[in-house]
């Protein structure tokens, strides 16, 4: 029984505090003055009256009401029924202004009213939520005030508090007469009797002719809602309710907004009843006053409502804080969630079931309303009945998400309280939803320890819910799936709910009067002040009831507590994804069937299942069978195993525990425990060693919670075992009627532990004090010896076998183990026991102390926690901290014996190591070292892909002077036999990083490293325990000296041969010799050979002027420069400059870039008295010292009319002294190439700096600028276009030719110019970042401006021309001279140096090119893209997704389309000047990637290599400093320009296969080499540091080892001669070939070279090694026997990132090479090289060609080869195809009698004018011609060769003949016509087969076989000339 009220409280207006816009309410008088002792008056109620604070209003209001919930100190909620009215009150404000006069301030015209009204609260304060008796009561007492009833106040007041009414269990059923009180009835009798009615009556009246009645619930567990939550779900929605039911049960901040108050209460009251049976437990204050707002910015969760009077101060309140309050807006139906709040929704099928129950209960008519003939009426459930069915939805809800949760209880006592723990791991482990984020958050919140500490004792009163939990799990689970069967069991739970609530629906006898509604009722003079009532009138009412209660028989309610059943068990459920089925039976058979094998000693058998049981073990099903097979092998806790059963064994618990999910892990590793005590091997006299020692490795041991857990578990099967054997001793009455009710025995051992303890609980009252105190003292110490064997057990999980190295200190296990277990604080027993265990121990051994240290602090921990919760005495717990110690020290001992012992253990036969194969001079610097290599983000290796499982694999890692190595073997035993090869050379090395791995063989944590190269490869290995840490340490410091030598000379190139164990550091030699005689010397010797060998070497024809300046994009580089300039006094050639100086000369001129200079025509060396003065260009000496320019070549190509002096002052203006220089003429229009730096940021300061400059004055910045100016205008008049403007050889005339005769197919691919221009610069039309085609990988320039400099140069080369139909620009306007003769591509920010020329002679090209840093990064990303470190599934780290991030495809755009634009422009007749950044990164990939696209030449071998030595290394690319190649340039780190430019001569090769006489492996084989160090080619940082080592020019005789090529393009050399694996046998150039490749992203392929390995021979660019390998590898493949009895199978497997394809399956000429060569071996005949067996097949392939009269483009050699492009100039582009495509192979195209030459497309002829191929020749057309001799000479039969490709016409002895007997230059020429038989020419030859060919030198005289081989021959040479 209650009181309805316990308070009634009259709230008023205080007058006295009222002043400025906020008044205050006071308390005027409450009932009872005194409080009650068991519920003291609530403060603070006078705030809740008004939440908006106290205010007059100038009218009268209607009355108002709403409930307030205040909650006190001990969390029992009060409820405050506020009933508020409204009384006049004269105007305080009128009044004071009549007093005093006006008041200044007052605004006049503001009328104020003579009467405001303030506000009146009638409270009542109560425990019970009866909201509607509540409001009926104050209605009546209002009714009485106002009408003037003839009732007393203080009679209904003093009825009303003492009411008495049952809390719960409706009332009972027979009906007593109704209360009602006659007015006649003296008042105390009155008082008797009414007490007496309601004692147990639910039916009260107050005496003022009213009537109720009280629906008390059956019971007081569940909620009262009434229609709260309808109306919520009504105002809100389904979703947002969803929302705020999952946000509050896991616990956010939920606000409700409503101008309502009374909504406000009902909306909490509706949020905590779906909630049931989980109760709130945070803040909640449905209605909070405008006063109390601070409130909000507490940081616990809280529901709170708040009036939407409020909302701005509330949002600017929330807005302050960290935004996470979820606010419900009840009036506008919205809920808002801020962006930082993440609300884990429930698990996904049950949202979506919830949903639709629910919308089934709001919306029936959903369902139907598309059914043609809807049902009459489907009209939702009245708005109480809906209610309940919306709550039963919640119930059922929580039925699904906590089913089985009393499996996973723990009863750790029973007396003398139950003591009760959770396993949440179990539970969600079984449940199968340990990922769900919802579950975990609300097991681990607040409220559900709420339930467990509630519902969780096994004997006590039941509600519905665990009705449902127990009896109704089943019938949930099987109608989950069916909506219909669902709802009607809603509506049987809404029933019980409502019943509940509405015990007795028939009665209805409510008669409450209410308040006359008359006309005057409103008139204020009608309406008395509210009285003040009589204190003692109702202080005697409530006196007279308490006595009556006093002596009144107490109410003994029957308890009906009863054992709570527990429900269907968890194991039954299968979870609903159907996990448990995954794994197969056939899984679970191989793990029975190692074990079997692994017991019975079948150990190769066991071996051979091993990788399969240790995959199988992944799923979770293999691991609990593994977990039972091995439970059945322990006989008496105890299974002794040999050697290697125990291995095997460990290997597998590891396995099992390594791949256990968080929370799986403590179900599995809980079974587990036992089995890692029980499990042993002998390993000496009396000491065993237990498989624990080998386990530890585990985070799970260091996990508090799962010790808990598992102690828990224990102490429960303890417990239930001591009653068990209790009732079986004492056979107790109790326990004899349990067993006579249940079977026997067996019956007993069925009963769960919680069963027990309820019947236990149901016995305890009736148990004797001494019974009670034996039983609890029991339970006491069955606990405390829990304890001690867990110490025990912790200790031995916890301990490593080897002490001196504490592994657990380093994980965030011990160290921390505050921040993992919940620990709340204990006594500090612990503590001080830990300390003075510390300070007495007496170890002397500081380590072992350590780690006992921390071992024993986490078990004093542990039993600190679990003995306080299971309530151990003081004495027990003092002496288990006193014992712990001891446990552990004790173990210790033992463990050093074990650890001593098992060292002595034959080690587990590891894999033999392998060697691996050296190169030449090569050495060992750290022998093998036995290592895992372990499996990266590459999945190809790991067999995740199909083929084999090659990683892990066990070897050695291997350091020599050159290379990292691993050799090792698979570790999976099936691919075994496979030999695993990876390697990179040591000098590209770009990351080390430490890691640790584990093993999933092994239970150790491996010291590894993560070792990446820039050659794409990464070694990933963890040492074996074998190798000691120091020995990795000292590993790693060698590979730091060798990856960053001190000086270039400690690189392996020069190190080779040299003793590789003794690094020598190099020391400086002294640069400060005169070097005066030297350099004379130098320049007479040089003049000497200059003229000398020119003399001799070439014919010279006078070089074409025209050299307009080429211009390029600048990168901008922040590092400081390296060249400093120097005082030119000081600047000598240090002493390393051989002293054969005249040799060192002749070699500068011998230098190719020399011959190149005079291949192009750009000037000779001579005397200068010859020098012709015609000639534009001219070589100048002026760097020969390398004083102007350190960076540059001794010799360089400028105007002839600029003179040294000027140059040394020009070249200060840029940057390094970098300046202008020519590299390449077009043969064709003459236009020249440029390169330079990019001009100092102010032009002239390197001016000011120089030292011998003469006094600096203003006019000396001027004359640098103008001698700039001269610069240029010698360039450009240089051109032809630019001296005769009006004769033929115009540009006009250059463009006319070319533009009418181009292919009409090229004017289709190549775009406009003016639109290249605009990419590159960036047009203000195009949307910034993007262009037409390249997609948003877009255009080179950063921003959508134009440049400042020259607004119209894009617009004048493209939008200004009207397109002619074919898409080229129109003629005309093509020809009007508009383009520039000269542009200067430069950078935006670097142009301010030149001022525009305004007859626009020369126009610069602004562009934005990527600096040295992006490509860096960009690198970085692309090698991470290509061999990821870790495998990963996230969608954002997919291979594409990391390729398009690194922006590397997009660097390779920029450096193409800015060439592209070059290439076009210098094909039009334009000079172009590429100036950017310091000229050596950008400049230097341009400028070449120009001179491969337009000269056929450099497509060559020789001529590529002519080009890498010409522009980066004479040019002086910093490849030491981009490489980081010795340890001053290690903190540039690695930057690969050069590869970048390999990259995109790769995607040119693709695009054009058949211009290229080099393979794709040429050029990654030099990709692996500039980087790798064996050779000296790519070293040092220019020509002047190379000729300071001396290297550059090394004698040939010089090789002490001949093995050891000191240059990479001699070992090419070398190497092509031996095999065709640089040649590419599509080969097959088109004259004059200009390439134009697409540089779209779309058009880019990823280089292969970033993404395949070969596993199997490791790189295959150290062509020996690999030689020698495959070698051995054959030599071991061939039986000592033949076997003769099984034929043996000729397939061969060909593994992905195994075996290298293109040797296994090679293409049809190697294949057919090779097969001629092995017979030639086999038949004892002298090898022929491959090249003249390749010569003589194109030869016979011509002749047949010719003999079908049709041209070879047909000739029909089939190679099977994934090249699928044919001739761009065909207008064919083929996509790229599959594997095999077969294709022809064009060979030179023949000049036949039916092809005519396309005229106007010179052919770049004189370009191989001086040069005698290293290959053999280039043969167009052959055959036998009889030229007459010289003078006196007879005719002879010669063989002659038309090489059109080098210009010449070659005659030998005979065909066979290798050496050339005489040449004719076909530049010579004049012309070829038909002649006469002169004295001697040969016999029966008709006149017509005679011919002449005039050269400017003599007359030839031919005689061809027949006339029509003389027309031929002389059609072929004819067409050579016209292409010339």
């Amino acid at each position: 029984m209650a009181r309805l009220a316990d308070y009634f409280v009259v709230v008023g207006y205080d007058l006295d505090k009222r002043g400025g816009s906020e008044g205050q309410g006071h308390i005027l008088q409450r009932f009872p003055e005194k409080d009650w002792e068991d519920n003291p008056f609530p403060q603070g109620i006078e705030l809740f009256c008004q939440p908006n604070g106290w205010q007059l209003v100038p009218e009268r209001e209607r009355p108002s009401f709403f409930v307030s919930v205040l909650t006190d100190i001990n969390s029992e909620r009060h409820y405050c029924a506020c009933f508020t009215f409204w009384e006049g009150l004269d105007n305080p404000q009128v009044q004071k202004a009549e007093a005093s006069e006006v008041d200044e301030d007052e605004v006049p015209g503001l009328v104020q009213p003579t009467q405001v009204f303030a506000p009146k609260s009638l409270v009542l304060v109560s425990r019970l939520d009866h909201t509607e008796v509540f409001r009926n009561c104050l209605g009546l007492i209002y009714a009485v005030h106002v009408d003037s009833l003839s009732v007393p106040l203080e009679t209904v007041i003093g009825n009303l508090l003492t009411c008495v009414i049952p809390v719960a269990g409706g009332s009972q059923i027979n009906e007593s007469p109704v209360c009602s009180l006659n007015l006649s009835v003296p008042q105390a009798l009155a008082c008797d009797w009414l007490l007496g009615c309601f004692q147990d009556q639910r039916t009260i009246t107050l005496g003022a002719g009213d009537r109720q009645v009280i629906q008390t619930p059956i019971n007081d567990t569940l909620p009262v809602s009434g229609s709260s939550v309808a109306h919520l779900f009504r105002q809100l929605g389904i979703v947002n309710v969803l929302y705020l039911f999952c946000a509050a049960l896991t616990e956010h901040k939920i606000l409700f907004l409503s101008s309502s108050y009374q909504r406000l209460t009902d909306a909490c009251r509706a949020l905590l009843a779906i909630m049931f049976p989980l109760k709130y437990s945070f803040t909640y204050v449905p209605i909070l006053p405008g006063k109390l707002l601070e409130v909000l910015s507490t940081p616990t969760p809280f529901i709170i409502g708040v009036n939407s009077f409020f909302r701005s101060e509330t949002q600017e309140l929330v807005g302050s804080m960290t935004l996470d309050v979820i606010i419900a807006d009840l009036d506008g139906g919205t809920v808002t969630i801020p962006e930082c709040v993440h609300i884990s929704l429930l698990p996904d099928p049950l949202l979506q079931q919830t949903q639709t129950a629910l919308s089934m209960v709001l919306d029936p008519e959903l369902e139907i309303a598309d059914h043609a003939f809807p049902p009459s009426s489907t009209q939702p459930s009245t708005l109480k009945i809906q209610d309940k069915e919306i709550r039963a939805v919640f119930l059922w809800l929580f039925g699904q998400l906590f089913h089985g949760y009393r499996w996973c209880l723990h009863i750790i006592r029973i007396h003398p309280e139950p003591v009760i723990r959770f396993h949440k791991a179990a539970f969600l482990g079984q449940r199968a939803l340990t990922e769900d984020d919802f579950l975990m958050k609300v097991l681990d919140g607040m409220a559900f320890a709420g339930f467990i500490s509630e519902r969780g004792p096994p004997y006590r009163l039941t509600d519905l819910f665990d009705d449902l939990m127990a009896n109704q799990v089943e019938r949930i689970r099987q109608e989950e799936c069916s909506p219909h069967k669902v709802m009607n069991h809603i509506k049987e739970l809404a029933e019980q709910l409502f019943k509940n609530e509405n015990p007795y629906p028939a009665v209805a006898m409510h008669k409450v009067q209410r308040p006359a509604e008359s006309p005057g009722h409103n008139d204020p003079k009608n309406l008395a002040i509210f009285p003040l009532l009589d204190d003692v009138t109702v202080q005697l009412f409530i006196d007279h009831a308490a006595a009556k209660l006093q002596t009144a028989p107490p109410v003994v309610k029957a308890e009906l507590k009863g054992m709570v059943p527990s429900g269907p068990p968890l194991g039954d459920i299968v979870d609903r994804h159907g996990h448990v089925l995954a794994n197969s039976a056939r899984r679970l058979e191989v793990v029975r069937n190692c074990i079997t094998y692994i017991f019975d000693n079948k150990m190769l058998e066991a071996k051979k299942l091993m990788p399969a049981v240790l995959r199988a073990l992944k799923g979770r099903a293999a691991r609990v069978c593994l977990t039972q097979e091995l439970n059945q092998h322990v006989l008496q806790n105890r299974a002794v195993l040999d050697d290697q059963q125990f291995d095997y064994i460990v290997r597998m618990m590891n396995c099992t525990l390594q791949d256990c999910s968080h929370m799986d892990e403590h179900g599995i590793a809980a079974i587990l425990l036992p089995l890692v005590t029980a499990f042993c091997r002998k390993l000496g006299a009396g000491i065993t060693q237990f498989a624990y020692s080998c386990v530890q490795e585990h985070m799970v041991w260091t996990n508090m919670q799962f010790w808990e857990a598992m102690f828990y578990s224990d102490v429960q099967n303890h417990i239930r075992a001591l009653y068990l054997e209790a009732d079986g001793g004492e056979q107790s009455t109790a326990s004899r009627g349990q067993q006579e009710s249940g079977p026997a025995a067996g019956g007993q051992e069925q009963l769960g532990a919680l069963e027990l303890a309820s019947e236990q609980s149901r016995l305890w009252p009736t148990l004797s004090k001494e019974q009670q105190s034996e039983r609890v003292q029991k339970e006491e110490s069955t606990v405390f010896s829990q304890a001690i064997h867990y110490a025990n057990r912790m200790s031995y999980l916890l301990l490593p076998l080897d002490t001196s190295k504490n592994r657990l200190l380093n994980r965030s296990g011990i160290g921390d183990v505050e921040s993992v277990s919940n620990s709340y604080v204990t006594n500090s027993i612990a503590g001080s026991m830990a300390e003075s265990y510390d300070t007495e121990s007496g170890f002397e051994d500081a380590e072992s102390s350590d780690v006992a240290n921390s071992v024993v602090r986490f078990i004093n921990r542990f039993v600190d926690k679990v003995c306080n919760e299971s309530g151990v005495t003081n004495e027990h717990l003092k002496a288990l901290h006193t014992m712990i110690p001891d446990i552990v020290q004790m173990h210790i001992e033992t463990l050093d014996a074990v650890h001593r012992e098992s060292k002595r253990l034959p080690p587990i036969q590891k894999p033999k190591l392998l060697r691996p194969i050296l190169l030449a001079g090569e050495e060992l610097v750290m022998d093998g070292m036995r290592v895992h290599l372990i499996s990266d983000g590459r999945e190809e290796a790991t067999g995740a892909l199909g083929g084999p499982p090659l990683l892990p694999a066990e070897g050695a890692i291997f350091l020599t002077t050159y290379r990292l190595i691993f050799k090792g073997t698979p570790n999976d035993p099936l691919v075994g036999e496979q030999v695993v090869t990876r390697s990179f050379p040591i000098a590209s090395l770009t990351k080390e990083k430490r890691i640790s791995v584990s093993l999933s063989m092994d239970q150790f944590i491996q010291e590894g490293l993560q070792l990446r190269s820039c050659t794409f490869q990464l070694l990933k290995i963890a040492f074996d325990e074998e190798v000691a840490s120091d020995l990795a340490e000292v590993f790693r410091k060698h590979m730091h000296k060798l990856r960053y030598p001190q000086h270039v000379q400690g690189t392996f190139a020069f190190t080779v041969g040299q003793s590789g164990k003794t690094l020598v550091e190099h020391k400086t030699k002294d640069k400060n010799q005169s070097i005066k005689t030297l350099s004379k010397n130098l320049v007479k010797s040089a003049k000497r050979t200059i003229g000398r060998q020119y003399a001799t070497r070439k014919k010279y024809s006078p070089p074409t002027w025209e050299n307009r300046s080429s211009l390029q994009s600048e990168l901008d580089e922040d590092e400081l420069s390296v060249t400093e300039e120097l005082d030119q006094g000081s600047l000598t050639l240090s002493s390393t400059i051989r002293s054969s100086d005249r040799q060192t000369m002749s070699n500068v001129v011998e230098r190719a870039c020399c011959r190149d200079y005079q291949r192009l025509g750009l000037g000779t060396l001579s005397n200068s008295l010859t020098r012709s003065k015609n000639e534009p260009f001219r070589i100048s000496t002026v760097n020969r010292m390398y004083t102007v320019c350190r960076s540059y070549p001794g010799l360089l190509i400028v105007p002839q009319s600029i003179p040294d002096s000027t140059i040394q002052r020009i070249s200060r203006c840029y940057r390094q002294n970098r300046f202008p220089v020519v590299c390449w003429r077009n043969s064709r229009t003459k236009a020249v190439l440029l390169r330079s730096a990019g001009l100092h940021a102010k032009g002239v300061v390197g001016f000011f700096k120089s030292p011998n400059a003469p006094s600096a004055g203003p006019s000396q910045a001027d004359s640098t600028s103008l001698e700039q100016e001269k610069y240029m205008q010698a360039i450009i008049s240089s051109m032809p276009s630019y001296c005769e403007p009006s004769g033929r050889n115009t540009l006009g005339g250059f463009t006319s030719t070319h533009m009418s005769t181009s292919d009409s197919s090229d004017k289709l691919r190549q775009p406009k110019i003016g639109a290249l221009m605009k990419q590159v610069m960036g047009g203000k039309e195009d949307v910034p970042e993007t262009f037409s085609r390249g997609g948003k990988w877009g255009s080179i320039r950063g921003s959508g401006r134009l440049s400042a400099y020259n607004p119209e140069v894009g617009n004048r080369l493209s939008s200004k021309e009207s397109p002619q139909p074919n898409g080229g620009p129109s003629e005309a306007l093509f020809l009007r001279q508009q383009r520039a003769y000269l542009y200067i591509i430069g950078d935006k920010t670097q142009l301010k140096g030149g001022k525009q020329d305004s007859f626009q002679q020369w126009e610069v090209v602004p562009i934005e090119v990527c600096d040295v840093r992006q490509v860096k990064n960009s690198f970085k990303k692309l090698m991470k893209a290509c061999v990821p470190s870790s495998a990963t599934s996230e969608p954002s780290m997919t291979f594409h997704r990391c390729l398009e991030e690194s922006e590397w495809m997009c660097l390779l755009h920029r450096v193409l389309q800015v060439s592209v634009l070059v290439v076009e422009l210098l094909d039009t007749g334009s000079s172009v000047m590429v100036s950017l950044e310091d000229g050596w990164d950008v400049t230097t990939q341009v400028v070449s990637l120009v001179q491969l696209l337009s000269d056929p030449y450099y497509r060559t071998f020789d001529g590529f290599r002519l080009l890498v030595e010409k522009e980066w290394l004479s040019f002086g690319h910093r490849f030491s400093h981009r490489g980081a190649q010795t340890l001053a340039s290690q903190s540039s780190g690695f930057t690969p320009v050069f590869l970048q430019f390999l990259d995109c001569v790769h995607q040119i090769h693709l695009q054009f296969p058949m211009e290229f006489e080099f393979s794709q492996y040429y050029l990654k084989f030099l990709a692996y080499h500039y980087v790798s160090n064996r050779f000296r080619t790519f070293l040092l940082d220019s020509d002047y540091e190379r000729i300071e080592l001396g290297v550059l020019y090394e004698e040939k005789g010089e090789r002490k080892n001949p093995q050891v090529c000191k240059s990479v393009w001699d070992y090419i050399d070398r190497l092509n001669k031996k095999t065709p694996i640089f040649f590419n046998y599509m080969f097959s150039p088109e004259d004059e070939e200009v390439l134009r490749p697409y540089s779209f992203i779309s058009n880019l392929k990823v280089w292969d070279f970033y993404i395949e390995e070969t596993l199997s021979e490791g790189p295959s660019y150290d062509w020996e090694l690999v030689q020698r390998g495959r070698q051995e590898r054959l030599a071991e493949e061939v039986p000592d026997k033949p076997d003769t009895t099984t034929p043996k199978s000729q397939r061969h497997i060909v593994w992905p990132c195994y075996d290298s394809r293109s040797r296994v399956v090679p293409d049809a000429i190697t294949k057919l090479l090779q097969d001629l060569q092995s017979l030639e071996a086999e038949l004892g005949l002298p090898p022929e090289k491959w090249k003249d067996t390749w010569d003589k097949i194109k030869a016979n392939q011509r002749v047949e060609a010719k003999l079908e009269n049709r041209p070879s483009f047909n000739s029909s050699l089939l190679m099977s080869s994934n090249l699928s492009h044919q001739r761009r100039s065909q207008g064919v582009y083929l996509p790229e195809s599959g594997v095999g495509s077969s294709i022809n192979l064009a060979m030179d195209r023949e000049i036949s009698t039916t092809s005519t030459p396309v005229a106007g497309r010179p052919s770049t002829s004189t370009l191989y004018s001086q040069f005698q191929s290293t290959e053999s020749e280039n043969r167009s057309f052959e055959g036998i011609l009889f030229k007459k001799g010289a003078l006196l000479k007879p005719w002879k039969p010669r063989w002659f060769v038309l090489d059109k490709t080098k210009h010449q016409l070659r005659y030998y002895e005979t065909r066979q003949d290798k050496e050339c007997k005489g040449v004719i230059e076909l530049a010579e020429v004049e012309s070829v016509i038909p002649g006469t038989p002169t004295m001697g020419a040969p016999k029966n030859i008709e006149e017509k087969a005679f011919f002449d060919l005039k050269t400017t030198k003599r007359v030839y005289n031919f005689c061809a076989q027949d006339s029509p081989n003389a027309q031929l021959w002389m059609d072929s040479i004819q067409s050579c000339l016209s292409d010339a």
